[in-house]
């Protein structure tokens, strides 16, 4: 790839005449192959946004001795991958603590991990950490509980230790204490506080909310917050940028730690290196009308800012290997017995005052909705607000259990279907896991994007990163593997990870495709994936990544 800065010539007096409609050119992509525009070869760029694609003999008449003139060499320019669901934020940050134990250990096995940790922790501040695998830490073979261990490790400094889906804490009686959890406390809502089955007394794993209320204690104890959080961000950025992606659906803001001020100031700091969709966080346990305030104040749909404020997260249920995803029919085994169908972070009927109120301040909403019962309840909400005129985009992300009657109501009531398959386990259907808590059958039918993509309804592709991986390309190669479940070709599954996901932000009049008038956003690739092999797609090489005009990642630099 050659970046050339052309000599300085005398400009053609004669010029096309979509030349003469805008100024010249700031950028000019030439020699290039385009997703969409197979007779196409040149891009030009002013002011941030697409004004030409055609011939480089067209693009030429753009030019002028300002233009900065780059020679892809036959590279793919494909629209900026648009990841829906992201946890850009802390997923390559250290402030969650670099307590790292082993996911695959027994609890007795973590305790030399716990040791280290010890060794390297300040005493006098809460230790955060993950990596633990609750069926481990959980079984049936232990001698002791997960409290009883971790508290010989850490008899006074308050522990929470983060299982790999964020949905369960393993934490300490420091750190219950300082939470004021007992095993006579009422579990808040969307949370649940387990207790050892003999004896009654708590078992040091929360799930789900009553777990987030911990750690965010922590995070708000933490040394140079601010400094800590804005790090990782940065590190989070890098990384998306490395990868082609060009605008982020927020996983979750937790604004009562911080979270936003260090996204203005990084936008302040002209620092952001995606468009990125900030969606605040619902907080189950906290009172509509407060939440509102804060939402009335922050909210933005100010399209030529790089931060958008104008959808929420909030979550319906928890997650299936838990027990607290929401279910039409109840659990075969959970490890919460007094609730066989799950539960919800936000009821029902509370959903739906959420989602009316929320689109009268201008927002709409990204739901976590991963059992069949949570997906029901979450599209009759969607339902509901949109009997009372809403307009706006509405997502239901995970959705890895659907009830068959379901399935066509997503395209009737315009919500989109974000799915997650960037993990190989996925591609293999390596859901046995799932058996002694659904069954065969319900097992059989998690994770299919077909079946709601044959109905015409808008189905993105999203990375959960750090969950699943970061790279868009292996989504888009893992939902070609997945053979009758996963999407019917190259452009389906390229157009989930690009327009469709920019029809689910709202901003697709502004991105998503290769369209004169359209923000300048792209990622380069080595080769032209509608070609390859889905195995070749996933490891084909990112050259370049171009946000408004502007380079923020250069694999040749």
């Amino acid at each position: 790839m050659n970046r050339n800065y052309p000599m300085a010539a005398i400009v053609s007096l004669i010029m096309s005449t979509n030349a003469l409609a805008v100024e010249q050119a700031d950028m000019i992509l030439t020699n290039a192959k385009i997703y969409g525009h197979d007779n196409a070869d040149a891009i030009v760029i002013h002011k941030g946004n697409i004004v030409f694609v055609g011939k480089a003999t067209e693009a030429d008449t753009y030019r002028t001795t300002k233009t900065e003139l780059i020679d892809l060499e036959q590279a793919y320019v494909m629209p900026g991958f648009i990841d829906n669901h992201n946890h850009v934020f802390e997923a390559a940050s250290e402030a969650g603590g670099n307590c790292e134990l082993d996911r695959d250990a027994l609890l007795e096995e973590q305790i030399p991990y716990l040791m280290a940790c010890s060794r390297k922790a300040k005493s006098d501040s809460w230790l955060m950490g993950y990596g633990f695998s609750l069926d481990a830490i959980l079984s049936e073979d232990n001698r002791y509980t997960p409290l009883e261990v971790i508290d010989r490790i850490f008899p006074t400094q308050p522990v929470v230790l983060m299982e790999q889906t964020s949905h369960s804490m393993w934490v300490n009686s420091a750190a219950l204490k300082l939470a004021g959890i007992t095993k006579d406390s009422p579990e808040p809502q969307g949370g649940k506080i387990l207790k050892d089955e003999e004896s009654g007394e708590l078992n040091g794993i929360l799930f789900d909310n009553a777990g987030d209320i911990i750690m965010e204690m922590a995070w708000n104890s933490l040394e140079n917050q601010f400094d800590q959080s804005y790090a990782g961000l940065m590190n989070g950025l890098e990384e998306a940028a490395a990868h082609g992606i060009t605008t982020i659906g927020d996983g979750r803001l937790y604004w009562k730690r911080g979270w936003y001020e260090v996204w203005q100031q990084a936008e302040k700091n002209d620092d952001l290196t995606a468009r990125v969709s900030l969606r605040p966080w619902i907080y189950p346990t906290d009172s509509m009308a407060s939440q509102l305030t804060f939402l009335k104040q922050v909210q933005s749909s100010d399209k030529s800012r790089l931060l958008l404020v104008d959808q929420v997260k909030m979550y319906s249920d928890g997650i299936i290997i838990n027990g607290t995803a929401k279910t039409l029919a109840p659990y075969l085994d959970t490890y919460i017995p007094d609730e066989p169908y799950g539960i919800n972070y936000i009821p029902p009927h509370q959903m739906k005052t959420w989602l009316d109120a929320l689109n009268k301040i201008g927002y709409s909403a990204h739901i976590h909705a991963i059992g069949d019962g949570a997906v029901h309840e979450s599209l009759n909400a969607i339902e509901y607000v949109r009997n009372q005129g809403s307009k706006k985009p509405y997502t239901l992300t995970h959705v890895e259990l659907v009830n068959s009657e379901d399935v066509s109501r997503f395209a009737e009531l315009d919500a989109t279907a974000d799915f997650q398959v960037g993990s190989d386990y996925i591609v293999h259907h390596d859901y046995e896991w799932a058996e002694p808590f659904l069954g065969a059958k319900r097992t059989h039918a998690l994770m299919n994007p077909r079946a709601i993509f044959n109905t015409g309804a808008n189905v993105t592709l999203s990375s959960d990163w750090n969950v699943h991986d970061i790279n868009p390309l292996v989504g888009i190669a893992n939902s070609l593997k997945m053979g009758e479940t996963g999407l019917p070709d190259v452009k389906a599954a390229i157009d989930s990870y690009t327009i469709n996901a920019a029809d689910s932000l709202g901003i697709s009049d502004i991105t998503g495709s290769i369209t004169v008038g359209k923000s300048a956003d792209f990622a380069i690739l080595k080769k032209d994936i509608t070609r390859l092999s889905a195995d070749d797609i996933a490891d084909t090489e990112i050259l370049m990544t171009v946000l408004q005009g502007d380079i923020v990642f250069n694999a040749v630099e």
